[in-house]
């Protein structure tokens, strides 16, 4: 059995006497693949940002590759990869100027290596020059993947990386992200598209800050005798669970 290496128990996060995340509590192996859905407003992205370290939990705890996130958030941001939804490079830079950047935020070993790698890995090898405000937005995602894991990071949190891209892009997207959860890096990413939970280890259902279902995909299916997940996704946000 592979190690947890996200542990959550009780976490909360209010907001005044709103409460957006109400006491969830889960954990997530190493290399694991693992999905964190929900509707808009559920509180996963506020989660997120708390696991990233940007966010200080009201309550509980939450402990990151062994850290915990309320006592020392910065030492989580030295073994994570995160990718947020709203797109974070600089538009202004080139491609290649972007990579500079974050491979020196990262304080990146070798960072000539790394941003060829990353370069590669985006298929943007030829596109160097060009201002990243000019790309579509798929390599857009594909770029602003490959600087959120140029240092490596064991752990990555993607919140709906792939929104707005076209299904090729997508299918490129999730290729390398199993790639990186064969070679241990484990991955924690939300999504609405229901087709990308399928490739998901295990899932969680998060509604109104809680989260109200956990397993695998075929377990969650089978303990709602759905026949597909979007089914049993929309039942649960509903309020239809059994």
């Amino acid at each position: 059995m592979s190690e947890n290496v996200v542990i959550l128990e009780n976490l909360t996060r209010k907001f005044g006497a709103f409460t957006a995340v109400d006491s969830i509590s889960l954990s997530v192996r190493r290399g694991e693949i693992f999905g964190f859905l929900g509707a808009n407003g559920a509180g996963k992205s506020t989660t997120i940002r708390m696991l990233c370290g940007i966010l200080k939990p009201t309550s509980g705890t939450g402990i990151v590759g062994g850290v915990d996130i309320a006592q020392t958030p910065e030492k989580v941001k030295e073994f994570i990869g995160y990718m947020s939804q709203r797109f974070s490079l600089y538009d202004d830079l080139t491609i290649e100027e972007n990579l500079q950047f974050y491979s020196g935020i990262y304080r990146v070993e070798n960072p000539s290596e790394a941003i060829s790698t990353a370069i590669d890995s985006s298929g943007l090898k030829g596109k160097e020059k060009r201002l990243t405000g000019s790309l579509p937005a798929g390599w857009k995602q594909q770029l602003s993947l490959a600087a959120a894991v140029m240092h490596r990071p064991s752990i990555l949190f993607l919140d709906e990386p792939t929104s707005g891209v076209d299904p090729n892009t997508r299918r490129t997207f999730w290729q390398r992200i199993r790639n990186m959860s064969r070679e241990g890096t484990t991955v924690f990413v939300t999504t609405h598209y229901m087709m990308e939970a399928e490739y998901c280890d295990r899932l969680s259902v998060m509604r109104q800050g809680r989260v109200i279902a956990l397993g695998s995909p075929e377990e969650l299916k089978a303990s709602r005798n759905a026949d597909n997940l979007e089914d049993l996704f929309i039942s649960l946000v509903d309020g239809r669970e059994a």
